[in-house]
């Protein structure tokens, strides 16, 4: 089992929380404050959980 809560995993796709980190980033004028930051991880945190049943290919 991961050791991350069921909380933090996923429903969304990569693509969806993808666009939500870069509204985050447009609003808060590329500057984050605390609290900001802060939903920056958690977002982090679900992209990862994402995108970590996909496929991944050679650079």
């Amino acid at each position: 089992m991961s050791p991350m809560s069921s909380s933090s995993v996923s429903v969304r796709s990569a693509t969806e929380v993808n666009a939500d980190i870069r509204d985050l980033w447009q609003r808060s004028g590329e500057c984050l404050s605390p609290q900001d930051e802060a939903e920056y991880q958690r977002l982090l945190v679900e992209w990862a959980a994402a995108t970590a049943g996909g496929s991944r290919t050679a650079v």
